[in-house]
């Protein structure tokens, strides 16, 4: 399997597919591609980066060419025989992958006014209004999961896929000093320490692009 993803110090969504492939246990090959330089322009249309849209990450795997963080979860929880990434009570398996689903396809003002830069930290940011709610959602949807399945993670006893999709979100609010319940502080405290978010942040800090734009 090859697994292409971008800079890590900005890219959420490599860091999804890539947590994703380091969950499976199977064995990939990392392709860094720079989604910043000029030539860029012209490599997104091609081969596996057309197929998937132009974005980031996309897992190619014998053939098979698999974009969106929630279709390379899938992907791999088939081909690793399907514990690795949801709880097996089924309630606890709704809500993860529910949860997961609203973290795909939403949130977009959170992710514009907290755009993802997982080696800083900026205390006393203020949150836009509209990125407010989102937080005060996310917030609700932490605590809740802790609370009906006992943490430590979003599905329960076992970090996986809800954990997964939650992972740039957990980066943003801990680079924006965001303001949590407690019970959703200590799920955000204890998903950055992670082992393998913390070895992303590791490699991330090895990287010497930076854009301005996301730096504050």
């Amino acid at each position: 399997m090859k697994l292409y993803i971008a800079n890590r110090r900005y890219s959420s969504w490599s860091l999804r597919g890539w947590l994703a492939a380091k969950q499976s246990g199977l064995p990939f090959e990392e392709v860094m591609v720079d989604i910043y330089a000029d030539g860029w322009a012209a490599q997104k249309t091609e081969g596996v980066f057309g197929e998937g849209n132009s974005r980031v990450p996309i897992l190619e795997d014998d053939g098979a060419v698999v974009w969106n963080a929630l279709a390379i979860i899938d992907w791999l929880d088939r081909k690793s025989g399907g514990t690795k990434f949801w709880p097996t009570e089924p309630k606890a398996r709704a809500f993860a992958t529910s949860i997961a689903a609203e973290m795909q396809a939403g949130f977009l003002p959170l992710r514009q006014n907290c755009p993802m830069n997982c080696m800083r930290h900026y205390p006393g940011w203020t949150v836009a209004p509209d990125a407010e709610a989102d937080v005060a959602r996310i917030d609700w949807l932490w605590r809740t999961a802790i609370e009906r399945f006992g943490g430590p993670w979003l599905g329960g006893a076992e970090w996986g896929g809800a954990d997964i999709l939650f992972s740039a979100v957990v980066s943003r609010l801990t680079t924006y000093d965001v303001k949590l319940s407690p019970l959703s502080d200590a799920y955000r405290a204890r998903a950055i320490a992670h082992p393998l978010v913390a070895e992303w942040i590791a490699a991330a800090a090895d990287e010497t692009r930076l854009l301005p734009h996301y730096e504050f």
